[in-house]
């Protein structure tokens, strides 16, 4: 009965779910480099740098 119950534990993700978890993360990734590379966002930051630097 233990042996049955160990084996159907759930522990960690199934593939699927690391597929799901990749193509989140990739989405949302995507999603940071259109914020980042957006002309406000890069204006922020370069005045952000050069205050720091100057």
């Amino acid at each position: 009965m233990k042996r049955i119950a160990r084996l159907r534990r759930d522990t960690g993700m199934a593939t699927a779910e690391y597929a799901v978890g990749i193509l989140a993360a990739v989405a949302f990734a995507g999603l940071l480099l259109k914020v980042v590379t957006s002309a406000k966002v890069q204006s922020a930051l370069t005045g952000l740098v050069e205050r720091a630097l100057g």
